[in-house]
């Protein structure tokens, strides 16, 4: 069980790296362009904060663990990735964002098990 949660935080990590990056390095209006609608009902400023944190779950989703230097940060990051992923289900359901509250919940549930794995049975 212990590899397939290192599998899921590596999963759930480049894919928050990845967006979190998009977030960071693109203007609000052209995320809102190519695809997140989402972001319109929120400041440029916002949007970048969701990146940030994104990008901060990814990283302590491996490398307190990998360095061995606090490793309950990773549940605690996985955590915080299950609370904005609640958050982003419920703007993308008020958009009526069907599809995207799919692969939300989908992250939600990888999150939710790491959380479960990490802080139970499978700690550190």
């Amino acid at each position: 069980m212990n590899i397939v949660l290192w599998v899921i935080a590596a999963v759930l990590a480049a894919a928050f790296l990845g967006a979190g990056l998009l977030k960071l390095t693109q203007p609000r209006e052209k995320l809102v362009a190519s695809g997140m609608g989402w972001a319109e009902g929120f400041s440029a400023g916002t949007v970048k904060l969701i990146g940030g944190l994104e990008i901060l779950a990814a990283v302590g989703l491996i490398l307190p663990a990998l360095l061995d230097i606090a490793p309950v940060l990773v549940p605690l990051a996985a955590l915080g990735l299950v609370l904005m992923m609640i958050g982003a289900a419920i703007t993308h359901a008020r958009r009526k964002e069907y599809q995207a509250i799919g692969i939300t919940v989908v992250l939600l549930i990888l999150a939710a098990v790491l959380v479960w794995g990490r802080f139970g049975p499978y700690s550190f």
